[in-house]
């Protein structure tokens, strides 16, 4: 399960790596283009855009894979160590369902919705740009339970910090 963690975890990391370095240089094509060509690049644009979004769900991610998600454990930290466990638990059920319904299911309805439009610059079907949401669902999902295994097996910290979580 480690190793499948620090996979994962590596593959994400270079993917909004190289993702974060493309937006910087088509942003500098842009400005280029715009300000010493004279002649903006309108494709640049839309797909910075584009990128960005990919980033941030896939950087959503990863965050998912940290148990970073945003939490307020003034009640759980007050319980028993079973039962902070048990609730711990309950939190990553939570955030896989959510997955799977919001992330993967709606995802792949609003996918292929979009697969017959295409982008105004780019000449792409906006679908191919969907695709992240049920992607980034499925990542979440296989985030999850590798934090309930995690979990279970006492891999994983329950005690926080004044900053979070170990």
């Amino acid at each position: 399960m480690k190793q499948l963690r620090n996979i994962l975890d590596k593959t994400l990391s270079g993917l909004a790596g190289i993702s974060f370095l493309a937006m910087v240089l088509l942003v500098c094509w842009q400005v280029f283009t715009r300000y010493i060509l004279g002649n903006p690049s309108s494709w640049s644009e839309e797909l910075v855009s584009y990128l960005f979004a990919w980033m941030s769900l896939l950087g959503a991610s990863i965050v998912v894979g940290e148990r970073g998600h945003m939490n307020i454990p003034i009640l759980v930290d007050r319980m028993n160590p079973v039962i902070k466990k048990g609730l711990t638990i309950f939190a990553e059920i939570i955030a896989f369902v959510f997955a799977a319904v919001i992330l993967v299911y709606g995802g792949m309805q609003i996918t292929s919705l979009a697969m017959g439009q295409m982008t105004s610059s780019l000449g792409v079907a906006i679908g191919v740009f969907y695709v992240v949401l049920p992607l980034s669902g499925v990542l979440n999902m296989l985030y999850a339970i590798l934090n309930i295994y995690d979990i279970v097996k006492g891999n994983i910290s329950l005690e926080t910090t004044e900053e979070g979580t170990k």
